[in-house]
């Protein structure tokens, strides 16, 4: 479950004062996830994002925003601009009631996601794109107050881990869940033997999947990257794992890996001994969207990708396991 209240609509008409913005103003849900997001119409369209209580602190949402604006003004990554309230906040508390939830307001960007109109998009770009945000945050002085979380094997394999537990997946049979298990013990023993030395473990976007890329298929622009909602410290390859999010047994999965390594290329070398993870890092990825969609069955991708999920994991699973050809690179 994403955690947020049922009415955060209110929450979202609630801070719409501090943008200098009639309560009444028109809104239209744009996604429900962790995060309810909000377009607020009119002459100068905005985006607002209502978050869930208790997955980020203050300085978390400050923190995310802060690299977005970095990123924004001082690489070539396009990501939204970030609108501040009246008053020079980056953050709004609406309050309905007595209960308060995190607002915060972005431009917004003309087009389509990239899950629309994934034949529009250049992965040789997206490669190049994510090259630069690795490199810029190995010298990025960060803010002060910068915290965010990270995803290592504990927060993503782990008893606990932030996106829930991959065996309550609905559709899994126990012979496909011991054939999982037995690809998640080989993915943490993987990630523990690369470690987490700074030419491969630094900040990220962590969620760098197609409907978290704009595009403008009938205008000019490439791609703009959205949503750094869980931006955190990990592997800097978990960010070409998201890119095939939910589409990781397919062909295409493979093609876009290959665009995207050539153009990331480009910008950032990759040792051998990394392209040899892409698999893992794959694996990894699916791992987790798989626990995601147990845990939050009232978000609209969970919601798309409920069915057959499960037991395509456990295809995957097989072969990461058995198949020593699968997604090599090197």
């Amino acid at each position: 479950m994403s955690g947020l209240p049922p009415d955060h609509q209110r929450y979202a008409r609630a801070a719409l004062p501090a943008y200098g913005r009639d309560p009444d103003s028109e809104l239209c849900l744009l996604s429900l996830s962790e995060n309810a997001t909000y377009l607020v119409t009119g002459d100068e369209p905005m985006v607002l994002r209502v978050h869930r209580p208790g997955y980020h602190s203050l300085d978390g949402i400050r923190s995310e925003l802060s690299w977005m604006t970095a990123l924004r003004t001082q690489t070539p990554v396009a990501t939204p601009e970030l609108i501040p309230a009246r008053d020079g906040r980056d953050v709004v508390a609406a309050l309905v009631g007595e209960h308060m939830l995190h607002v915060d307001a972005v431009t917004f960007i003309e087009g389509c996601t990239a899950e629309e109109r994934p034949e529009a998009v250049g992965f040789d770009e997206l490669g190049r794109l994510c090259a630069h945000m690795h490199s810029h945050v190995q010298s990025w002085s960060m803010p002060e107050y910068f915290s965010r979380f990270r995803w290592d094997v504990e927060a993503t394999l782990g008893p606990a881990a932030r996106w829930g537990n991959w065996r309550e997946a609905p559709g899994l049979t126990s012979d496909g869940a011991a054939a999982v298990e037995r690809a998640a013990a080989q993915v943490a023993t993987a990630l523990a033997e690369f470690g987490q030395e700074s030419d491969r473990f630094g900040l990220i976007h962590a969620d760098l999947r197609m409907a978290n890329l704009m595009i403008n298929p009938g205008g000019r622009g490439g791609i703009t990257v959205i949503d750094f909602d869980d931006c955190g410290w990990s592997w800097y390859l978990a960010d070409l794992g998201a890119v095939v999010s939910f589409i990781e047994h397919t062909p295409e999965a493979e093609r876009m890996i290959a665009g995207w390594l050539r153009g990331y290329r480009e910008v950032r070398p990759l040792p051998g001994g990394h392209l040899d993870m892409i698999p893992t890092f794959v694996m990894l990825r699916r791992l987790m969207l798989t626990a995601w969609v147990a845990s939050h069955a009232d978000a609209d991708a969970a919601i798309a990708f409920t069915d057959g999920f499960a037991p395509g994991t456990v295809d995957l699973a097989e072969r990461y396991l058995t198949d020593p050809g699968w997604m090599r690179y090197v």
